[in-house]
């Protein structure tokens, strides 16, 4: 989830021609007013059996493409927690898991990260009511998390992913309707559609619940790509694309 060049050629002072620091915040969606998605939003916040906990990086949360305010407006069941790592006196969740022991062979938690040790999440059989980590940062940022927070979370938690592909070059706001930035990989995605798949396969509903997010993170992509200033390729990227001349 790397912050790429989209994001500083965003025009938002067209959208009303007045200084950030003077827009009036909504107080349902917590976006400028003029920017609100509240229209999106579900008309009361989802329940889910199962309980989300964000680690939201401290650099993350001061981003202005950040989903994670949105996942939170659009979710019953979340608890976020701004910092670098998880260990104990983060969550009395994840406390609680940690400190009961259980010869239960579903995992109690789950926390989502891509890589050679991961379960892909629609290979696991968890119980109703299993929490879900979530950890929401820059792809540099996040790996630092992860690693930071494996020691806590190896005795009640269980490593998994969604599809990733770290052979493919991920892609940006102009790609899809569901990117807000640039991805490292393929497959990469923001924390907001990440909690979306993952409750497909953990929910009873989850078809309908992941449908329901998207809907909402579709109109916020939408509505960012539309205020993006059109871009100058890259020279050094001209200079590959062009062709190689040709010698007799």
């Amino acid at each position: 989830m790397d912050l790429d060049d989209e994001f500083n050629h965003l025009d938002l002072s067209s959208v009303d021609g007045r200084s950030e620091s003077r827009r009036r915040i909504c107080d349902g969606c917590g976006r400028p007013e003029n920017v609100c998605l509240c229209g999106s939003l579900p008309s009361e916040p989802i329940s889910t059996a199962t309980q989300i906990v964000i680690l939201h990086h401290p650099h993350e949360h001061r981003h202005k493409l950040s989903t994670v305010p949105i996942l939170t407006k659009s979710l019953l069941n979340t608890h976020t927690i701004v910092g670098r790592r998880l260990r104990r006196g983060s969550s009395p969740l994840l406390d609680s898991l940690h400190s009961s022991s259980s010869s239960d062979q579903s995992p109690r938690a789950i926390y989502l990260f891509p890589g050679p040790t991961s379960t892909h999440i629609s290979q696991l059989n968890p119980n109703p009511g299993t929490v879900l980590i979530l950890f929401d940062a820059t792809w540099k940022h996040a790996k630092e998390m992860v690693d930071a927070s494996a020691e806590y979370l190896s005795t009640f938690a269980i490593r998994a992913c969604l599809d990733c592909d770290f052979g493919e070059t991920g892609g940006n706001v102009f790609d899809s309707e569901l990117i807000l930035r640039k991805e490292p990989f393929l497959g990469c995605v923001s924390t907001m559609e990440a909690a979306a798949r993952a409750l497909r396969s953990l929910e009873p509903n989850g078809p309908e619940i992941e449908t329901r997010l998207l809907n909402v993170l579709r109109d916020m992509v939408r509505f960012q790509a539309s205020h993006l200033k059109p871009m100058k390729p890259r020279p050094k990227l001209l200079k590959k694309g062009k062709p190689k001349k040709e010698f007799e």
